[in-house]
């Protein structure tokens, strides 16, 4: 049998999802170490970041700077910061990595699957054909093909250079 070894996934296995735990949504923009945290693009309201653990290349998290669970309580300000993000990042997905479609999407509620229940956000999801394999159904594994940092530094300039 021959194995993957995916190490950076037991950090989120072991961590603790708990509401004690700081919100890493509200603790990482607050260090202004945008490259170290992978945060692509920020407006004065919100930001846009790669995610750690991403279901494939280039999946990403849209979020505003305010600590809220609540969608319905977002400012008109804040919700159109982060409408504007999302299509930001529509289009620097296209433009860098040619994906063929999108999931967009968020999760309200830990019922709803939402790993970080206390803070709303958006999820932008590229995708190709044949990106599902048997690999996460039979093997429980996600097999991706570029490192977080290489990623990066080809969508932070696509997003340095639009407004």
């Amino acid at each position: 049998m021959e194995r993957l070894w995916t190490p950076w996934r037991m950090e989120y296995i072991q961590a603790a999802h708990h509401d004690d735990v700081e919100c890493f949504l509200c603790a990482e923009p607050a260090a202004n170490d945008d490259e170290r945290y992978l945060i692509l693009a920020r407006t004065s309201r919100a930001f846009a970041c790669l995610n750690i653990y991403p279901y494939n290349p280039g999946h990403l998290l849209i979020a505003p700077f305010r600590h809220e669970s609540d969608l319905e309580a977002l400012s008109d300000d804040e919700a159109g910061e982060c409408d504007a993000l999302l299509r930001q990042s529509v289009a620097a997905l296209k433009e860098s990595m040619r994906p063929q479609g999108f999931n967009l999407g968020m999760n309200l509620g830990q019922v709803a699957g939402a790993g970080v229940p206390g803070h709303v956000h958006w999820h932008v999801v590229p995708r190709w054909g044949g990106d599902t394999n048997f690999m996460p159904i039979v093997g429980e594994t996600r097999v991706l093909p570029e490192l977080l940092a290489d990623t990066y530094r080809k969508l932070r300039p696509l997003f340095a250079a639009t407004p």
